[in-house]
């Protein structure tokens, strides 16, 4: 009788359990893990509409309101070409609320993946997640003048209107 066979399957089990249990850490991206540890990580990849921000060189911060009457306020902001703006946003709702920028385009093309597989887990670093009743925050250098776009791409919210715009003014002279 070989006892090795019994103890070589229980660690295969053992190794399963755990690369399981790691893999399932990192697919909580999208509303359940803190998502600033994540895209502290995260290095910065040129968007059409800009590039992940330093904090230390945020100029503004711009609170965003999000409720449950699928708006955002305000619906409209304006920064300047190079401008690095800490967003804020609070969820005034009893949902979970999101905002991520880009352009409409780019939303568009995401919500209807997000009504696809409304589970689908991301986090990019011009997105925040925010639970009811909290606050989230995302800092981002606006280098490209231009109209730009954000919203909450929960199913069902953006078909509801939850959207805004950007207004990046040219560098001043």
């Amino acid at each position: 009788m070989n006892n090795t066979r019994p103890l070589n399957r229980l660690a295969l089990h053992l190794v399963a359990a755990a690369a399981l249990l790691t893999g399932s850490a990192a697919a909580w991206a999208h509303g359940n893990a803190p998502h600033a540890t994540v895209k502290a990580a995260m290095s910065a990849q040129q968007q059409d509409w800009g590039i992940a921000g330093n904090a230390k060189a945020v100029q503004r911060t711009i609170t965003l309101r999000m409720g449950d009457d699928m708006r955002f306020a305000p619906a409209h902001i304006e920064v300047r070409e190079g401008e690095t703006v800490r967003l804020v946003v609070q969820n005034r709702g009893q949902l979970l609320h999101e905002i991520v920028l880009g352009t409409q385009a780019s939303l568009a093309q995401h919500a209807e993946m997000m009504l696809k597989h409304p589970g689908m887990e991301h986090d990019e670093p011009y997105m925040a997640h925010v639970k009811a009743g909290r606050k989230g925050d995302l800092v981002w250098t606006f280098n490209r003048p231009g109209r730009f776009d954000f919203a909450c791409l929960i199913p069902g919210h953006y078909q509801a209107g939850m959207v805004g715009t950007i207004n990046v003014l040219p560098r001043k002279g």
